[in-house]
């Protein structure tokens, strides 16, 4: 079998998650990775394999020998990716069913993201000196990020075009270039409103920044280390014994959500999770946080 077959095969699978899907062309590279991996190995066997040949026990093969070369983590998103790529041809009519399929993912043991209460919350953003233009408006992003569980790309990328202060939302430019529209509560977009007329209106803005919200002393954009060095800081400060990054306020964002009953569905809508997959975590964080009140403060379990 000529490469010429399985490289047309790629190209086709990369048009579609491309074109169709929207992903980012790093989650294409990275599909694209995890497919060649695969034909790489299928170079080794002397038979010229197409993709109807191909059934669970290669596949099977294929995943023992990953199992001596790379870690749990990373052989479950070559399967991932496997996955999809079968899939995709499914939908084609290429084949009828996906070689991929009963296939489990070996166990990553992941371990749940640290979750911040609202009173750690608080205390953080009191930890600020609000007093000076870069203190406030370190107060107000991380207002944002956690009343809109926004990433932290998702935050230095904001725009003033993305405010819709009158309907009550902002929109966010995710993953693959997906937008998503986030609701703001009524203070948010009052400390919002607060600095861009305050500070940000009085700053020498750089051309490239001009639709930018938050910027640095320089009026240029913020970078994404700038905001995990901000944070890193707060937290020494307030002498708090969590692993915390611009994410935590994300997870705390959706465990709080589901805590106080919200659908995962619509916390799904929320993150911009492709996945429902994805969203279930924070279940099992609040399940672990259930457990752990429950192991502390029930008679029978002291």
């Amino acid at each position: 079998m000529s490469t010429d077959y399985w490289q047309s095969k790629i190209q086709s699978f990369v048009n579609y998650l491309r074109l169709e899907r929207g992903l980012s062309a790093n989650s294409i590279e990275s599909y694209s990775r995890d497919v060649d991996k695969f034909l790489t190995y299928l170079a080794g066997y002397d038979t010229a394999y197409r993709l109807e040949d191909i059934d669970e026990e290669v596949v099977q093969s294929f995943v023992y020998q990953l199992s001596d070369l790379v870690a749990p983590t990373t052989q479950a998103r070559i399967l991932s990716g496997l996955k999809n790529f079968f899939n995709y041809f499914i939908l084609e009519g290429y084949i009828e069913r996906s070689p991929v399929e009963l296939i489990q993912s070996p166990k990553t043991g992941r371990k749940l993201p640290d979750v911040l209460s609202l009173e750690e919350i608080d205390l953080l953003i009191a930890c600020i000196d609000q007093s000076t233009d870069e203190g406030y408006r370190n107060k107000v992003m991380l207002e944002v990020l956690y009343c809109c569980g926004l990433r932290v790309s998702e935050l230095v990328n904001l725009k003033i075009s993305d405010l819709f202060f009158e309907e009550g939302f902002i929109r966010v430019l995710g993953k693959g270039g997906k937008q998503r529209f986030v609701p703001i509560d009524e203070q948010t977009m009052e400390y919002i409103t607060s600095y861009i007329q305050r500070i940000r209106s009085h700053m020498a803005i750089k051309k490239e920044a001009k639709d930018i919200v938050f910027l640095n002393r320089r009026g240029a954009g913020l970078t994404r280390v700038m905001i995990f060095t901000i944070i890193k800081r707060l937290v020494e400060q307030a002498g708090l014994r969590k692993t915390v990054s611009p994410h935590t306020f994300r997870h705390s964002f959706a465990t709080h959500l589901l805590e106080n009953g919200a659908d995962i569905r619509i916390i799904q809508v929320l993150l911009g999770h492709e996945s429902i997959t994805t969203t279930e975590i924070y279940t099992h964080v609040s399940t672990e946080r259930l457990r752990n009140v429950m192991v502390s403060f029930h008679p029978r379990a002291k």
